[in-house]
């Protein structure tokens, strides 16, 4: 059995995960910020556990990590978007995209290291999309932070692989999630029908590609796209 962390698992590709692994007969906890109700339902139907953390705050981070106790698997997954012109994006609005997207990730892989480090094994992943590969119109600030998650990704593999630690990352599509409730359904399906596989994904499918990593211990440093070929 492992202990199993995922940021931003109370809906979504984080809830997919949570269920996956979970189901697997890992010991899963899962951080979330605001969704108390969606976090109480998935702990019910899961059996993991849910720690109230808003993942960019340093003091929150060290408090939920100390509840959990030693890491084996850490998923990054907790992300916020917004869209719009750049030019008339806030730079508050910006500093909090990067605080949860990318600073998070930090908080939250160093309060993991000192276990990972100990046993001289452990599995980051970390989320990204595949905008942070190619950049979205109207999303610099969650292409731009999503395209220092792929980095971050690349350089941590480099770091910690003599560790013992393997540092992977998955860049998803087009996801039917909330991040796309306020998304026309007429472009959602022109998307769906440029994707080679003719539909956009599911947060399962994520999950999947997040298992996989897992358990491949011969891979690290590497970007998975998850998003049907629609970026090839």
């Amino acid at each position: 059995m492992k202990n199993v962390v995922i940021t931003g698992g109370s809906r979504g590709i984080g809830a997919a995960a949570v269920a996956l692994f979970a189901a697997k007969g890992d010991r899963v906890y899962f951080l979330y910020e605001k969704e108390h109700e969606a976090a109480a339902l998935v702990a019910s139907n899961t059996g993991a556990t849910a720690i109230c953390c808003d993942v960019s705050d340093s003091a929150a981070v060290t408090a939920a990590f100390r509840q959990i106790g030693d890491v084996d698997v850490l998923i990054c997954n907790a992300g916020i978007a917004r869209t719009g012109l750049m030019s008339q994006l806030d730079e508050a609005v910006w500093d909090r995209i990067f605080d949860v997207n990318v600073k998070g990730m930090y908080l939250c892989i160093n309060a993991a290291m000192p276990a990972f480090l100990r046993k001289h094994a452990g599995c980051i992943i970390t989320v990204s999309s595949m905008w942070g590969q190619v950049g979205a119109s109207c999303e610099a600030a969650y292409s731009a932070s999503k395209g220092a998650v792929i980095a971050l990704t690349r350089a941590l593999a480099k770091e910690l692989g003599p560790s013992g630690i393997r540092v992977n990352c998955v860049t998803p599509g087009v996801i039917l999630t909330d991040m796309c409730a306020g998304i026309d359904p007429e472009i959602l399906e022109e998307m769906a029908e440029e994707a080679p596989v003719g539909r956009n994904g599911s947060p399962a499918d994520v999950a999947k590609a997040m298992e996989y990593l897992s358990e491949a211990t011969f891979v690290t440093g590497q970007v998975l796209p998850v998003n049907g070929g629609y970026v090839i």
